[in-house]
């Protein structure tokens, strides 16, 4: 008879049956919304996309090895039973030891999904979230890149140049394709990327640096990528706040809001929030505010 499979086993099996790659969270949202749900934030209790499966799957697991070695748990159903005061113990911690608020949430919410329980580790009580302690993006980009010994602007000028105009994910630029770009009728720069959870979306290019990225592609087959590889070291979001603060002030011609205090009535134009949430791929107002705009 074949051994059993550990506690570590059991959970990737279990999120693997948790994954839900092309199916649309958005139409799971609508159709609870259509049922007469009301929620704050929303989960469908599927993963919907690799990234977040990563993510979920780095910190569920940190948490087993912690049941392991803390608790002695060696199946997945000993910790099933114990979900909530293990993952309550865990997450304390987790507080305890200084982890950001934006960790914490997130490890909360996998161990949430990959336990189906909506309300696991409700009576811990997370830091506040301030928009102030808020450190990652806020350099200006290529600032952190250059004081690292492992990373050397000068080789990657173009790719730095493209994240400029563009504000792509790294997972979005790594997989993007010479097709993906393509010039319209008015001389603007459009990119057709596929982003989390498999949605499709049209980002215009910063205007002006059109050639910057024509100059990508000129002459190369259509199911190139563009850019072979992608440094580790390398920030990302940095990147993508210039470009979300450079479009928002295209579109609107308005200054950037004020960085601290409370927004005074009529100082933002919606519209051009919407169009800058939709290029970078969240669809969320207070997100491009929060993170990206103040």
């Amino acid at each position: 008879m074949g051994k059993r499979p550990g506690l570590l086993y059991e959970a990737l099996q279990r999120l693997d049956g948790l994954m839900a790659i092309g199916q649309s969270r958005a139409d799971a949202k609508a159709q609870a919304r259509a049922q007469g749900e009301h929620f704050w934030s929303f989960s469908d209790g599927k993963m919907h996309s690799y990234q977040t499966r990563a993510t979920y799957q780095d910190m569920v697991m940190r948490f087993l090895r912690w049941c392991r070695t803390t608790h002695g748990t060696k199946r997945l159903a000993e910790v099933d039973q114990r979900a909530d005061e293990l993952a309550s113990a865990y997450v304390l911690l987790r507080v305890q030891e200084g982890y950001s608020p934006w960790t914490l949430a997130t490890e909360r919410s996998a161990l949430r999904l990959f336990f189906g329980s909506p309300l696991l580790a409700e009576q811990v009580p997370l830091p506040p979230r301030h928009r102030e302690a808020i450190h990652r993006s806020r350099q200006t980009p290529g600032s952190e890149e250059q004081s690292s010994p492992h990373f050397q602007p000068e080789h990657w000028q173009p790719l730095l140049a493209f994240l400029r105009v563009t504000g792509l994910r790294r997972r979005e630029v790594r997989m993007l394709r010479v097709a993906q770009i393509q010039e319209q009728p008015d001389g603007g720069v459009v990119l057709h990327v596929q982003g989390k959870g498999g949605k499709v979306r049209q980002v215009p290019v910063l205007a002006g640096q059109e050639a910057t990225v024509l100059s990508l592609v000129q002459g190369r087959g259509e199911d190139e990528l563009v850019f072979a590889h992608i440094p580790s070291h390398l920030d990302i979001h940095a990147y993508r706040r210039h470009y979300a603060q450079t479009l928002y002030q295209e579109l609107s011609g308005l200054p950037l809001p004020p960085a601290a205090g409370r927004l005074p009535r009529g100082i933002l134009d919606e519209q051009a929030i919407l169009a800058v949430s939709r290029a970078l791929g969240h669809n969320r107002r207070d997100v491009v505010l929060t993170y990206y705009l103040r």
